[in-house]
């Protein structure tokens, strides 16, 4: 995604493929807060209430799903924020 948008910026100037690219922005992105999901289910059920290592892998958890939830508006900005 990264390279391919570096490419579009510096080479193609296209606005048909940066559409394209938003689109797989929201995929990788949905697929990605499922996964971090599933996961921060399978550490919960593993892990003891009150421990250290509980607050460290919540605080972790919460900046993952954070970080998918910010990319995952920027990319459904692009696709729907457009003016013509």
């Amino acid at each position: 995604m990264i390279i391919a948008s570096f490419i579009n910026y510096f080479l193609l100037h296209s606005a048909s493929f940066d559409y394209v690219l938003s689109f797989f922005g929201v995929a990788i992105f949905t697929g990605l807060t499922a996964y971090d999901v599933q996961k921060l289910k399978r550490i919960g059920a593993g892990v003891e209430y009150g421990s250290a290592n509980a607050g460290k892998l919540a605080l972790m958890g919460a900046l993952s799903l954070y970080l998918d939830f910010v990319n995952l508006f920027l990319y459904l900005l692009r696709i729907f924020g457009r003016r013509k």
